[in-house]
């Protein structure tokens, strides 16, 4: 078992605004899921991408839009988002302070950073 604190996780800037931080990954002995926290500051979006696998986004903290293809829809802290494998999608921050997310995504070489060697 791992328990650590998240503030203890160097975050890594994913772009300007934008900051992760893989809180469990392959390294920690997990087989199957990477989990990563993003911090966005207001005003700011995610890069905006698609890929094949699943990931699955819940919201800790502020408010913003899911953007999938021409379809925006209004998200804050409680909501949960399930992105489907190659959907075209972003993240911003439409609030005044900080959102804040968890994402799960696969834990595979292929997939994510968050795989042991990747």
């Amino acid at each position: 078992m791992k328990i650590a604190n998240l503030r203890d996780v160097a975050p890594t800037q994913e772009l300007p605004g934008v900051l992760k931080r893989e809180v469990i990954t392959a390294s920690d002995g997990a087989p199957n899921f990477c989990m990563r926290v993003f911090d966005i500051d207001p005003g700011v979006s995610t890069h905006s991408h698609s890929h094949s696998w699943e990931h699955e986004v819940f919201i800790l903290t502020g408010r913003g839009v899911a953007v999938s293809g021409e379809k925006k829809t209004p998200i804050k802290k409680d909501s949960v988002i399930f992105v489907p494998p190659d959907e075209h999608h972003y993240f911003t921050n439409t609030g005044k302070t900080t959102m804040r997310f968890i994402c799960l995504i696969p834990n595979s070489a292929k997939y994510s950073s968050c795989s042991i060697g990747g």
